[in-house]
Order: C-alpha cells, then structure tokens, then sequence
C-alpha cells in the first residue's frame, strides 16, 4: 500500500516526511490517477476543492485523511462527509501522524482531540447533562474527581478543566485516571455513557 500527500505549495513539506519515509506528495490533479484501492491519501484542506477530491477518493476504494493548517469543527464534519476516515492538524508531530496512519490503516476513525471533546460534550447535554444526574453515581469520587468528571463530560479540554478549577493539567489528567478507575471506564465517551446510566 503507498501513502500520499496532496500539496501543491511552494515550501518544503513540514513533518510528513520524518514521520514517512517512502511518502509521495502529488499535486491535486494527479492523486487521483496515482492513488490505487487501500492506499491511504492525506489531502490538505486549504487547497482547491479538497472536499470533491476526498470524495472520489473515497468512492475509489482509497483512504483519505484530511489535514488542516486551521482545523476547526465545521471543517471537520465536511471531511468526515466527503468521506475521510482521519482528520488532524497538518503540523502535528510525526508520532501523531504515525498514529493516525495505523487507526486508519486498521479501519478506524481519527478525530482531531479538541473536536472529540466537543462531541463528548454534545453527547452528554443530549442525555440530559449534569443538571438531571443524581448524585449516586459520583458517589465513589471525591469533589475535585467529580468536578474534573462532569467537567470533562460537559466537553472541556484538559486544559481548560485546568484553568477553570485552577489546577495543573497534569492535576487534572490524575484526576481522570483516578475517575476511570472508580468507575470503571476506559474513556471520555464510556464516562458519559456511565454518568448518564446512573440518571
């Protein structure tokens, strides 16, 4: 399987190269006719009409992540519906991008983190949010866990939990963990579904 990215400016391509060795960068117009079923195209957004060229790529069989020098929710939703399976800031480190590279290559999705904690957060206000919980199920936590949980349900990043509650990120991160295991869960989206369980 070949990995691409679509680029047609005139700098050197940023971090994509470290975290790829045997990457090819193609101009727009010729992604489509170099790309082949399975392989994985990483198309960035500013350029032309990225979101037709996802979605022929995506009818072809091809894998598409979508990167952003600006990412933000609505574009996002626009790469996920012409079919992206990835969506990340284009200057991510190449770690990121590796990581990006196996949940996609594995069938998976790749959301950009501050537009899963919106999500997260979308997820919970439709179940009712904190206002119609009862207390029994923060009952094992202490305060700040329990601040630190409804916050991050709520959709805060960490670092805005941090800033709000007037603690460290890495205060908050520990609280999280302890809350995962008080509760029993493994992530944001399972704490949300436990917390409105015990509505």
């Amino acid at each position: 399987m070949s990995q691409f990215v679509v680029y047609q400016g005139s700098s050197e391509v940023p971090r994509w190269a470290e975290a790829f060795s045997k990457v090819k960068i193609v101009a727009p117009q010729l992604a489509e006719k170099q790309a082949s079923r399975g392989d994985l195209v990483w198309v960035v957004a500013e350029q032309g009409d990225w979101v037709g060229l996802c979605s022929r790529l995506n009818v072809a069989g091809v894998l598409v992540a979508v990167m952003s020098f600006n990412p933000h929710s609505a574009e996002a939703y626009r790469a996920f519906n012409a079919g992206a399976r990835g969506y990340v800031h284009a200057l991510s480190a190449p770690e990121t991008l590796r990581r990006v590279d196996i949940v996609i290559r594995n069938q998976g999705f790749w959301v950009w983190p501050e537009l899963m904690d919106s999500l997260v957060g979308g997820v919970f206000k439709a179940l009712g949010g904190a206002d119609s919980m009862r207390s029994g199920g923060l009952d094992e936590l202490t305060d700040r866990e329990r601040d630190v949980a409804l916050a991050v349900a709520e959709g805060r990043s960490n670092k805005v939990v941090a800033r709000d509650l007037g603690i460290t990120e890495r205060t908050v991160k520990a609280h999280l963990g302890a809350v995962f295991r008080k509760l029993d869960v493994k992530d944001r989206m399972q704490l949300i579904l436990r917390l409105s369980r015990d509505q």
